[in-house]
């Protein structure tokens, strides 16, 4: 396999790329039985780039589809556009769950899964409501129940995730990678690549095909509520080339790849699992930042493209018609202007944006007529299903538009080669989801994303000797909704390893007053003072912010500092434009993600164990512009 075609900005910390590189599938059988993990990762890595290198299907598998398309009736061909969705977690073949989903299969011929994570049950009580019903799925569990459903349907299941930051952004033991601006900080395209590769290989070994990335939004609004650290950057341009890099990682791992929100939902304050936005700007503007990522993943071979729930006048002038109903906006724009022939999915319909504006099945019938292939998550299969059969019988959905939706998905499932195989190994999984020389890419890309943006008293790296006295306050937007990581978990143990008198408290929008100048009374006795400051933008809050008395806390624990002449550093995980109302404090640093891995890379900056020298992806203000950054060299 041929490299990508970027330029690695510095190779010292890339020696690993390229060790779990595919080698020619005859010479994976030569090599003596030795490493065999390793033999083996790179043998289902050949296999995968087998399929995944073919854009022109051969003659057995055109002839397939061609034959598949012959011989299906209509339920069948309705039923190959609604995906449907279950969660990665243990299913017995002999449960009403596992029911459930086979009449999905044979009573609705469904043309795939989406998989999410893992829920929980939480109780429904006031005053005490910060249970999370958020969990990590599991790789083998979810693999095991793909097999299942794969092994009863006529037709081969194309399976869908999202897997923005990596297998492990929904299933525990896999690799996760920062977000998606981390990647802009680091300014390289390689590892956005490999990030891409490695989630296909990953993702491909639990039976998962199409991932639901790259986000190609340019995140130019700093009050966007739900794209955010999700989108590499503000700049139209480097986001269409990280995008692309991460396109041809994903497409080199064996898997497809999906752009989306199309045409961008960067530029919004309004979050489309809760309500409907609207972009007003002019087709002009449009073109000239929106598009600019699309047409570059286009351009750079992407499989499918994800259209958003938002309105656009200048584009799609009728009322009440978001891009998910609008013929202008995916058949007119994105198929005959962009030339755009891959698949079409809809964001999930059980978002508010579509579920409180029409029922489930009209919403599918206007979606598939606009010129999508795929209805995803529907709120009901079985009105969907009927919703689509009824503009069939009325009219609305010819065969002929049907049979082109069909074609295109039978063709993507020839594609990953999935009319010869469909289920996976489950014995030969653990050997590669979650290795050590995946996790040291997402590492290398959590250090070199790391952005120093202010630091006027030279407090980083810490200056306090190891038996100094550190108060660490993990600060957080609100305590609720923390169930796939408690915030802090890696960086207290981690700080505690290099510091021997660490006092950790931590502080959210629930803490009294009281409490608040408890910690600001006992600040001065430490000789030192470092803030993780949590916030998050996450579906279905519509929340990104700190409470005004926290801001207050942090703004005078920086003074103070400064006055006494104590470092005091903050370090601020999630939405960086905290730093817009933060940006008194006297030392900042960026990390743009949550947990382990971002938890540990910033105790290590903070210690002077690695460099730091991040850019800037989006601007905080006049004094921090797109491409700011300082620079600090390792001390240890």
């Amino acid at each position: 396999m041929s490299g990508p075609r970027h330029d690695v900005q510095d190779g010292s910390r890339l020696d690993y790329i390229g060790q779990t590189r595919s080698i020619g599938l005859m010479e994976c059988f030569r090599r003596p039985i030795r490493h065999s993990a390793v033999i083996l990762l790179f043998c289902v890595t050949g296999l995968l780039l087998a399929e995944a290198g073919q854009r022109e299907l051969d003659i057995a598998a055109r002839q397939w589809v061609d034959e598949k398309l012959q011989e299906m009736t209509l339920d069948q061909k309705l039923g190959q556009l609604l995906f449907s969705s279950f969660y990665s977690v243990y299913v017995s073949s002999d449960g009403t769950t596992y029911d459930d989903l086979a009449a999905l299969v044979n009573q609705y011929h469904v043309g795939g899964f989406h998989i999410f994570g893992a829920r929980v049950p939480r109780p429904n009580v006031l005053l005490n409501s910060h249970y999370s019903r958020t969990a990590l799925g599991e790789p083998l569990n979810a693999a095991s129940l793909i097999n299942r459903l794969q092994s009863i349907a006529s037709v081969p299941l194309l399976v869908t995730a999202d897997f923005e930051t990596g297998v492990g952004f929904r299933m525990r033991g896999a690799t996760v990678f920062p977000r998606a601006m981390a990647f802009g900080a680091a300014q390289n395209s390689r590892l956005a690549y490999e990030a891409g590769r490695i989630t296909a290989i990953e993702a491909r070994a639990i039976g998962v095909h199409v991932n639901f990335g790259p986000v190609a939004d340019v995140n130019n609004n700093p009050r966007n509520p739900v794209i955010n650290t999700r989108s590499f950057g503000e700049d139209p341009v480097k986001v269409g080339e990280l995008a692309s890099a991460y396109v041809e990682g994903l497409k080199a791992g064996g898997m497809l790849a999906t752009a989306k929100h199309f045409p961008g939902h960067g530029d919004t304050e309004v979050d489309s699992h809760l309500g409907l936005p609207i972009i007003s700007h002019p087709r002009e503007r449009l073109e000239r930042v929106e598009l600019i990522p699309f047409k570059s993943s286009i351009a750079a071979g992407v499989d499918a493209v994800m259209t958003a729930h938002i309105q656009l006048p200048a584009l799609e002038p009728a009322a009440r018609t978001p891009a998910t109903f609008s013929f202008r906006i995916v058949e007119q724009l994105l198929r005959d202007e962009l030339g755009f022939d891959g698949l079409v999915f809809t964001d999930s319909m059980r978002m508010r944006a579509i579920s409180d504006l029409i029922p489930p099945g009209q919403a599918a019938a206007r979606a598939v007529t606009a010129g999508h292939d795929v209805i995803l998550h529907s709120p009901d299969d079985a009105l969907a299903f009927g919703g689509l059969k009824t503009a069939v019988i009325q009219g609305q959905l010819t065969e002929a538009r049907l049979d082109n939706s069909v074609r295109r998905i039978l063709t993507a499932k020839a594609r990953l080669g999935l009319h010869r195989q469909r289920v996976v190994n489950l014995d030969t999984l653990p050997a590669i989801v979650g290795t050590r020389s995946h996790r040291a890419v997402a590492q290398d890309v959590s250090e070199r994303s790391l952005t120093l943006i202010k630091d006027d008293h030279g407090y980083l790296p810490l200056p306090t000797e190891r038996n100094g006295s550190i108060l660490y306050l993990s600060v957080l937007d609100y305590p609720e909704g923390w169930g796939i990581g408690a915030p802090s978990r890696t960086f207290i143990p981690e700080l505690e390893a290099r510091w021997e008198n660490v006092t950790a408290v931590e502080l959210s929008d629930q803490t009294p007053l009281s409490e608040l100048e408890l910690v600001r009374a006992a600040a001065p006795r430490y000789d030192a003072v470092v803030a993780g400051i949590f916030v998050r933008t996450a579906s279905f809050s519509g929340r990104m912010d700190l409470s005004s008395a926290l801001i207050d806390l942090l703004k005078h624990l920086g003074q103070e500092s400064v006055s006494m002449g104590k470092p005091f550093v903050a370090i601020l995980f999630g939405n960086p434009y905290t730093a817009t109302f933060l940006s008194e404090l006297p030392t900042i640093l960026l990390t743009y993600d949550f947990y382990d891995v971002a938890e540990a890379s910033a105790v290590r900056a903070v210690a002077g164990e690695n460099s730091v020298g991040g850019r800037l992806p989006v601007s905080l203000g006049v004094d921090f512009p797109v491409g700011y950054g300082l620079d600090r060299s390792p001390t240890l």
